[in-house]
């Protein structure tokens, strides 16, 4: 399956909105504020307000959002949403859910790494473990119970030092996730409470656009 390798930069520019993929990055030199900046001048300039968009275009907007800030692909977002729509709960609730506990997005949310990318490649790499097993499988879901461990040599690494920096500082842990800082372990104690989640969108937008 495909997966976009290009910029970050140029997702949050096609919706005119920062996604924050590049962790600390994305509050300096941002592509995006320097595009609305330029926007709000000629706007200003030219006496004109914003013009009115579709309601499909509000649908795919706000579900193009959410798949960029989780950083899949097109299938398996759908994938994802069709396991949501088979929970018991909210359609939307349960896509955000099932988002939130995807192992890479948990590696981020440890602090382990400061963006998603950077936990993506933690993964691929095979520094990751579940319940002391290998995984490296980023889309897997962690369950409640679950126990997430780090390698103590990758744990060394500056990545993973700015990412733990970062946790301490300025992305305090959920407190879905028990966080160990002697063994460097997060076991997921919960489901994620809708508030807890970390993909800002409008969830019913995304159902309403996938029951067109």
């Amino acid at each position: 399956m495909s997966r976009y390798t290009g910029p970050s930069c140029k997702k949050c520019a096609k919706i005119s909105q920062k996604l924050f993929l590049k962790g600390n990055k994305c509050f300096t030199n941002c592509a995006v504020d320097k595009q609305q900046k330029a926007s709000r001048d000629k706007k200003f300039s030219s006496g004109h307000g914003h013009s009115k968009i579709s309601d499909y275009a509000k649908h795919l907007r706000e579900k193009q959002k959410a798949r960029f800030m989780a950083q899949i692909g097109e299938a398996q977002f759908k994938r994802f949403f069709s396991m949501a729509s088979k929970d018991k709960g909210k359609t939307g609730e349960a896509l955000l859910r099932f988002l939130e506990v995807r192992l890479d997005n948990v590696v981020r949310r440890l602090g382990f790494a400061v963006s998603l990318k950077a936990a993506r490649q933690l993964v691929n790499h095979g520094h990751i473990r579940v319940n002391g097993r290998q995984a490296d499988i980023p889309s897997a879901l962690v369950k409640p119970g679950d126990v997430v461990a780090i390698n103590p040599k990758a744990a060394q690494t500056l990545l993973v030092r700015q990412g733990l920096e970062h946790a301490e500082k300025s992305a305090p842990r959920p407190s879905f996730l028990a966080y160990d800082p002697g063994a460097m372990t997060g076991k997921m104690v919960r489901w994620p409470d809708r508030g807890e989640v970390s993909i800002n969108v409008d969830e019913q937008l995304i159902v309403e656009f996938y029951s067109k």
